[in-house]
């Protein structure tokens, strides 16, 4: 018995000094995904996912797309300032995730767009999320739902999410 435990003991160590991520990745190698969160928001409204993508390979990648039961589209989207002064979305195919590089999706910028939400998405809800990689294997995330008044920005990306 001592034995077992202390060959459990030694391979939790030995995971913990490799540095094994929050998204089940290794750190050092891959696309690793940190500080994702889903804005708040209504059933058939629009809400949006904010994360930091990390590619720890030297090769340019490309996030591709995402899938999801929770919304009847999901589309990547880029919020920009128009020469009008109003905020734009533009669809994105897909979103450049450079070698040894990382984008962040945040408010005001690059975001996951969740268009015809299935049911509210209330603050401490949770999503599950699956993201596309051109290069590398599919990331399945758990992702807490919090208020946008809380996360800097305007949290609303041009979107009208609350009535």
């Amino acid at each position: 018995m001592k034995r077992i435990l202390g060959f459990v003991l030694a391979g939790i160590l030995l995971l913990s000094a490799c540095g094994v991520s929050d998204t089940g990745r290794m750190d050092g190698e891959g696309v690793e995904v940190r500080d994702y969160w889903a804005r708040a928001a209504l059933k058939d409204g629009t809400s949006a996912v904010y994360m930091l993508l990390l590619n720890h390979d030297a090769e340019d990648d490309a996030f591709v797309g995402v899938s999801s039961d929770v919304a009847s589209a999901l589309e990547l989207h880029l919020s920009k300032m128009g020469d009008d002064g109003t905020m734009q979305m533009i669809p994105q195919e897909t979103i450049a995730l450079p070698g040894n590089g990382e984008v962040e999706l945040k408010p005001g910028s690059y975001h996951i767009m969740m268009i015809g939400l299935v049911k509210d998405l209330n603050v401490g809800d949770e999503i599950t999320l699956t993201l596309h990689f051109q290069n590398h294997d599919d990331i399945t995330l758990t992702v807490p739902v919090k208020e946008a008044a809380n996360m800097g920005g305007s949290g609303m990306d041009g979107h009208n999410t609350m009535p």
